[in-house]
């Protein structure tokens, strides 16, 4: 049976890509090992997923959680010694990292995998390295642009390095979206990479009243729903502005990330409250009921990185199979599935009054709600991640030919 290691720089809790495509190698006869992160009192450092499905999680360093320690004691101090305490706790965090990469290059390695699927960029040399130990295959799943993507501009130069030299050892690639496939076979001079789109599995459920029970919601306004990270050039202080623009409704975020306590701070400020409502990560299982509890779905990501600028998006993909109507950004793979299927409206890129009159439109028009609903609902299953399946097992037969799996 071949052997397969994936690897993650996450806990592997809520990684939907990477679970659909470990279960669907183990459904086919690979045996999976994901090798993730372990934070003691959250995650198990070994677990059972399925058959031919496990996880092994290598733990943060005890350095590294002295440094968090450190680093959240509050007291005051004087620019130059601030100054030292930052160059100490950036070491401490780089000695850190190496160490985790260390712990789980010989997981890996011991492990004696077939082939190595790396998931993006920062997992990247550590599966070479363990491909050069052990001669198994490399497979680099680039889940996002990380020359330019938001946060990530002073590592760049760093990025585009490891990427120029390690992409064309691989022996395939894999990425998200037809623009993001050009942008690395003409970056990098290799053939174009596999496109494996951030679908969710195919799923029938009814509209749900979860949010308005959840939230205590006293009107029957149609909900306005924003589901994933929390973080900057998501649009989301956008939409929270816009908010107090918009005919009655409820606007309601499902997730986490650094940005979640300034959007509260707005909403609060402009008096908000009882419309724009928060919920925190929830499990992958339950999600689905959740989306099914939205009138509208939004996705408002800003122009301000061409990884941005060349996404679909997971959450699009799950709007769409839930039969939630769409407000998204018109940027190329976005507008290619709501034209093709007609499951919404596109504004453009940082215009406030396009997504206030845009969502009012759809607030206002139960009629072209259920238009693009009834829409969304019949292009679910050919958007879903059944239909991408045989791309990921075709590309194994030809990095891995001797495997036989049960689809053969």
């Amino acid at each position: 049976m071949t052997k397969v290691a994936m690897i993650v720089w996450n806990e592997f809790v809520n990684d939907a890509r990477v679970l659909k495509e470990a279960q669907t190698l183990a459904a086919s006869d690979y045996r999976v090992t994901v090798f993730a992160l372990h934070t003691p009192g959250k995650t198990l450092q070994s677990e059972v997923i399925q058959e031919n499905l496990s996880v092994s999680r290598v733990a943060r360093s005890p350095l590294w959680r002295w440094r968090k320690t450190k680093s959240s004691i509050a007291s005051p101090v004087t620019a130059s010694k601030a100054h030292s305490d930052h160059a100490r706790i950036s070491a401490l965090r780089v000695i850190a990292r190496m160490w985790t990469h260390l712990g789980l290059l010989l997981k890996m390695a011991a492990y004696r995998p077939d082939v190595i699927h790396a998931h993006d960029v920062n997992t990247l040399p550590t599966a070479w390295l363990v491909k050069i130990i052990t001669g198994a295959k490399l497979i680099y799943d680039a889940h996002e642009i990380s020359t330019s993507r938001e946060g990530y501009a002073g590592l760049k130069k760093a990025v585009a390095r490891v990427e120029n030299f390690l992409i064309p050892r691989a022996s395939a690639v894999i990425t998200t979206t037809d623009t993001r496939a050009k942008y690395l076979a003409r970056l990098y001079k290799v053939e174009r990479p596999t496109v494996l789109q951030n679908r969710p599995r195919y799923f029938e459920c009814s509209r749900t009243r979860i949010l308005y029970e959840e939230l205590g919601l006293s009107e029957e306004w149609p909900i306005v729903l924003y589901q994933g990270g929390i973080q900057s050039g998501r649009g989301l202080e956008k939409l929270i502005r816009c908010a107090k623009h918009l005919n009655p409704c409820y606007v309601v975020l499902i997730g986490g990330g650094r940005l979640t306590s300034k959007l509260i701070s707005i909403r609060d400020e402009l008096n908000l409250q009882q419309v724009v409502h928060f919920i925190p990560t929830v499990p992958l299982s339950s999600l689905p009921q959740y989306t099914a509890g939205a009138d509208i779905a939004v996705q408002p990501i800003e122009n301000t990185c061409f990884n941005h600028f060349s996404t679909d998006s997971n959450k699009l993909f799950e709007y769409i199979i839930a039969g939630v109507p769409s407000v998204a950004t018109n940027f190329p793979e976005i507008r290619k599935i709501i034209s093709q299927h007609e499951t919404g409206l596109l504004v453009p890129a940082g215009s406030d009054q396009a997504l206030i009159d845009s969502l009012n439109k759809l607030i206002c028009n139960s009629a072209l709600r259920k238009k693009f609903a009834d829409n969304s609902k019949k292009a679910a299953k050919n958007l879903s991640w059944e239909t991408q399946e045989k791309l990921l097992l075709d590309l194994y037969q030809t990095v891995s030919p001797r495997h036989k799996n049960k689809a053969a």
